[in-house]
């Protein structure tokens, strides 16, 4: 439930920042529309006084054949140039109706991942407190620390994985809160996704995102290496291989970030690893 939670905040997100820059560049585009209104409403207004190119009549009485054609020339491009900006207006005007239909849709998704949001949140919400007063209840809530310094790493990841795993271990000790990005306190794709991102790479927020976005790195279990990420049967949850048979993860509510032995326990709940 709280992943779903999760999920539906960053598609209310993502939603609601499309819509966003689409209305800034329906703004731009409006912008340029007025403008050609107003040049094509000049136009109209010069052609109303003098008579839609009044040069034709001086035409006549000229003799030399070439200043003739040249002034001819010099009409036409006129002409089409006038014609050019009513096809540029007609199709600023299009795009922007078209554009305007776009960020409507986009809004109504907005909104409708906004309404999940908050009926899943409630659910969390109850949920949280009923698990939090169960574990202050049998004395197993363990509030954490969110200046917690944490614990080195010395495993043997090297590169960006030992860059991610070192922010990872350092987040020993804080503790774990749905929806937490940090600094204080993580969720368990929160804490992948801020390793990662120290490590240069820029995980999506849920697990059930991160899951889809290796779906082309996904690697047997049996040859999992430090830094891979370890997801759950169900995607409730996930963690990040430390190496050595651990696992270092954010667990749940009234806990904290820790390491852990991947036992038999762990083994037999995991669905499958990505590495980044």
């Amino acid at each position: 439930m709280v992943e779903r939670y999760n999920q539906a905040t960053e598609a209310h997100k993502k939603a609601k920042k499309t819509y966003d820059a689409l209305n800034a560049d329906v703004g731009r585009r409006k912008a340029r529309a007025d403008a050609l209104r107003g040049d094509l409403a000049a136009l109209a207004a010069r052609d109303y006084r003098l008579g839609a190119f009044p040069a034709w009549s001086g035409l006549a009485g000229r003799s030399d054949p070439e200043a003739v054609l040249g002034s001819m020339a010099s009409l036409d491009q006129i002409a089409q140039a006038e014609a050019s900006k009513v096809r540029a207006f007609e199709a600023a005007t299009k795009d922007l109706r078209d554009r305007r239909d776009r960020a409507r849709t986009v809004l109504r998704e907005a909104d409708a991942a906004r309404d999940k949001v908050r009926g899943e949140k409630a659910k969390v919400d109850k949920l949280v407190e009923r698990q939090t007063k169960l574990l202050r209840r049998l004395g197993r809530f363990n509030k954490g620390d969110p200046a917690s310094p944490g614990i080195p790493y010395t495993g043997a990841a090297s590169g960006n994985a030992r860059a991610a795993l070192t922010f990872a271990f350092a987040q020993v000790g804080k503790p774990y809160r749905y929806g937490g990005t940090g600094p204080g306190s993580f969720d368990c794709s929160g804490l992948v996704q801020a390793a990662w991102r120290v490590a240069g790479v820029e995980l999506p927020r849920t697990t059930w995102s991160q899951w889809s976005w290796g779906a082309a790195r996904r690697v047997p279990l049996d040859e999992v290496e430090p830094g891979d990420l370890l997801f759950s049967k169900g995607l409730g949850h996930m963690g990040m291989y430390a190496g050595d048979g651990k696992m270092v993860h954010a667990p749940q509510t009234g806990d904290v970030i820790k390491v852990v032995a991947l036992d038999d326990y762990w083994r037999g709940r995991l669905a499958g690893a990505v590495r980044p």
